[in-house]
């Protein structure tokens, strides 16, 4: 992310955060009241019900990632240390990951790598690989990495991009990787514009040759995409303020069929790209999502043409005036689930009308309505919500970029949160310790794996365990 919370909170005096969680995740929306408990042992209850979450963190050894008893994980990539098949280091900055099945048992996995500005700023940009390249000056893209029970493989998907973030899988089984930035041929170092979406094939290598941007998808600061397996349109974030950002909808052209490489076929101008905006129950606009301020706010959505998705002069979120679209801060990462899509907004300071700690809300596409599911308060033990996953065990995990430690935690169906991982790789010093934040969390498809990344300097773990089934709680 361009700008991580941790990095604002250098400069602004905030608290710490709690969690307000209503609701499951499929229907979310039955105690806009409760006050999600962390519940860290794990043991039975005072009604001999099975405990929420997996018990207390236990300390690792070799100082990388703290985990529940009976959990263990394995470093898949590290930047610098691990190398691609092409024989260069892994780069660093792991963001966005998605899993996918692969062949004969493997897992193949996009690993996005958040790279900004010229390569020389980076000690390990991803490799200028022949005939994947978008842009030579620029140091992002995304890598795919193949994991088998004894041997992981790793090579470039995309190269040439910049500051690619969440992203997003499709329903075809291809990876949408997003560049988080607006910078423009001449600016930064670039040759090219960027602020584009590329498709990225991970099972095969031959459709990623001569990368295109998807234009159609506009040309702003991309954060996160998912798709409507049903609709066909795909939901994006963005990333941006000075004003805040928007969430986007793209409405395929008629007689549009998704498939693998289809996307690269449409015209810049293919399709409708839309932005939301809100209005209460009482028909009221609604100028920002951190307006909402409890749990169970729900508000019906219309969407609003883009003037010009290749922001061409301005950028597309400056081309609405007050009162034509909503907007929202730090709008990060999504998921697909439930019918529908699970939207995060990390934070929301003085640039905003009411400030949070972090929102997750839910979009159903039917109902046309945007459903604030998740609210972080104060005096919680997570805060800073960024990547997130809908876990095959019940419930969210989600991936914290806060203050402090940073965690990968679970919230149940009825609200409650635990602990799932820790990072202790600390990157600053014993009086000062400074540690990163935890991106690309995904499952395996089978559910036995759950994946997740150091960002800094890029570690890709995979994680294993006795994983159950979380109750309502």
């Amino acid at each position: 992310m361009s700008l991580t919370r941790r990095d604002f909170a250098r400069s602004t005096a905030v608290t710490g955060a709690g969690v307000v969680l209503a609701g499951s995740v499929g229907a979310l929306a039955t105690a806009p009241q409760a006050l999600a408990a962390t519940d860290l042992d794990g043991a039975e209850d005072a009604h001999g019900h099975p405990g929420i979450g997996y018990g207390p963190l236990l300390p690792d050894p070799d100082g990388l990632l703290a985990l529940p008893a009976g959990f263990s994980y394995r470093v898949v990539t590290y930047s610098g240390r691990t190398r691609l098949e092409s024989g260069e280091p892994t780069p660093s900055n792991h963001d966005g990951t998605a899993a996918f099945a692969g062949p004969r048992g493997a897992v193949l996995l996009v690993n996005n790598h958040e790279l900004k500005g010229p390569r020389a700023n980076w000690e390990h940009p991803v490799p200028l690989a022949e005939g994947l390249v978008y842009d030579p000056a620029a140091s992002g893209g995304c890598t795919v990495v193949e994991v088998r029970r004894d041997h992981v493989a790793e090579w470039v998907g995309i190269a040439g991009t910049s500051t690619n973030c969440a992203g997003g899988s499709t329903p075809w089984g291809t990876w949408l990787t997003c560049e988080e930035t607006e910078d423009r041929a001449g600016q930064n170092g670039m040759t090219k514009d960027h602020g584009y979406v590329f498709e990225v094939d991970p099972a095969d290598r031959r459709a990623n040759r001569v990368p295109k941007p998807l234009k159609a998808l506009g040309r702003y600061a991309h954060e996160a995409v998912v798709a409507d397996p049903k609709r066909g349109h795909l939901f994006l974030t963005e990333d941006a303020s000075g004003p805040n950002g928007l969430f986007y909808r793209w409405t395929p052209p008629q007689g549009f069929h998704h498939g693998r490489g289809r996307l690269r076929t449409l015209a810049d101008d293919a399709g409708v790209l839309q932005a939301f905006r809100c209005f209460d129950s009482g028909g009221r606009f609604v100028d920002d999502l951190s307006r909402a301020t409890r749990t169970g706010t729900v508000y019906g959505v219309d969407w609003v043409d883009v003037p010009d998705r290749d922001a061409a002069t301005v950028p597309v979120r400056k081309q609405f005036t007050d009162g034509q679209v909503t907007r929202a801060r730090k709008l990060e990462g999504m998921w697909w689930g439930d019918g529908g899509v699970y939207v995060v907004s990390s934070y929301a300071r003085e640039e905003s009308p009411v400030q949070h700690d972090g929102q997750v809300w839910f979009y159903d596409p039917r109902r046309r309505t945007l459903t604030l599911k998740v609210l972080l308060g104060t005096g919680g033990e997570f805060d800073g919500p960024d990547n997130i996953t809908v876990s095959p065990y019940g419930g969210l995990v989600i991936a914290e970029d806060g203050e402090g430690a940073q965690h990968l935690f679970g919230a149940t169906d009825g609200g409650r949160t635990y602990p799932i991982a820790r990072n202790e790789l600390n990157l600053g010093t014993e009086s000062a310790p400074a540690y990163s934040e935890f991106t690309g969390v995904t499952f395996s498809p089978d559910g036995h794996t759950l994946f997740a990344n150091i960002q800094e300097p890029g570690i890709m773990l995979a994680i294993t365990g006795p994983w159950k089934r979380q109750r309502r709680g």
